[in-house]
């Protein structure tokens, strides 16, 4: 959590009492109903509800302008709903605010820290906000245990994106918070840097901290243990990985052949109505669609006369999201698939 929204010190410990916090709290770290957001009279968050459990990692994806970020921001209490209602940390969204900024770590899209101090300065100064005690050890350990001990005396400034982006989660995690709230924490980030930045979320979650991560790469989302893929304010789908896949329906092919033969047919299938998603992956023209019939036999026909081969392929994690976007009928498909799970999944816990 950045300067602007800590408190300090560690008041406000006494949880709220009830049955959420009895009952539901003991799993469900996030536990919120019917959240909606307006700003200048358009509302961009449409009732949303989540449920995170305890020590999850879970995915929040979408395209920009979504509503990812503003459902964070409520989550934390930085916004305030204009409806819903929940539990965050077993204090209410609506009413406890305070508490829960205490007990969260967030981070935002851009670097917050302050450029013209070193890394060593900016965590102590993050851990005296927080009013931890002997703020600069504090500092110095995080920034050993994080990697960060051969740059704590480098200007915060004059770092890669990739050691930025550690230095952010090293300070959004110096009062040992709960729950995570990390808002598209790799964006411009190299993929080697992406992979240590990952290995460290899961490092925090075996040690019990909840995640919620908002993220575009598809890589990092099949690294979460849940999904929530939401559009126009909307969730469109949630579940582990491997069911969302499974109920989107989707089939695929990948077809090979001459590039200059496969570039000319790629615009042609686009308007195919078996023929949902066609882009290339590597040098294979990659296509996938619901109906599986109708599909091979388009893809049969147009590979005998084009002298192209074609096998079937497993959909991507990406094919199930840009259908969600492209089909007018998802969201009811999608959400009538899930909800039984769901149902199932809150009478069992």
């Amino acid at each position: 959590m950045t300067a602007d929204t800590a408190a300090s010190g560690k008041e406000g410990d006494a949880r709220a009492e009830g049955p959420a916090d009895a009952a539901g709290a003991a799993e469900y770290v996030i536990d919120v109903r019917n959240l909606r957001k307006s700003f200048a009279g358009r509302e961009v968050v449409h009732g949303i509800a989540l449920k995170v459990r305890r020590g999850e990692i879970y995915g929040f994806l979408g395209p920009n302008g979504s509503g990812k970020t503003t459902t964070i921001r409520m989550l934390c209490g930085l916004l305030t709903p204009d409806a819903g209602e929940g539990h965050c940390l077993g204090y209410d969204i609506l009413r406890e605010s305070r508490q829960i900024k205490l007990h969260v770590g967030y981070m935002t899209q851009q670097f917050s820290l302050y450029a013209d101090l070193t890394v060593l300065e900016n965590l102590a100064f993050m851990a005296r906000v927080h009013g931890m005690p002997q703020p600069l050890a504090l500092a110095r350990k995080k920034a050993e245990e994080m990697g960060l001990a051969d740059r704590m005396h480098q200007l915060a400034g004059t770092l890669s994106g990739g050691w930025k982006q550690r230095l952010a989660l090293t300070a959004c995690t110096l009062h040992e918070p709960e729950l995570l709230l990390l808002d598209e924490p790799t964006a411009g980030v190299d993929p080697r840097a992406r992979r240590d930045f990952w290995n460290s979320i899961h490092a925090l979650a075996a040690k019990g901290v909840t995640v919620l991560v908002s993220t575009h790469y598809m890589d990092e989302a099949e690294r979460c243990h849940e999904l929530a893929y939401i559009y126009n304010g909307r969730i469109l789908a949630r579940g582990p990985v491997r069911r969302i896949m499974a109920e989107s329906g989707l089939f695929a092919y990948a077809v090979s052949g001459p590039q200059k033969r496969l570039e000319a047919l790629a615009e042609r299938l686009q308007k195919e109505n078996a023929v949902e998603i066609a882009t290339f992956r590597g040098e294979a023209l990659h296509l996938a669609g619901r109906d599986r019939e109708r599909l091979q036999a388009t893809v049969k026909e147009i590979c005998a006369h084009n002298d192209l081969s074609c096998q079937p392929a497993e959909p991507t994690l990406e094919d199930v999201f840009i259908h969600f976007m492209n089909t007018a009928g998802g969201r009811a498909q999608i959400t009538g698939a899930i909800a039984p799970d769901e149902k199932a999944r809150e009478a069992g816990s």
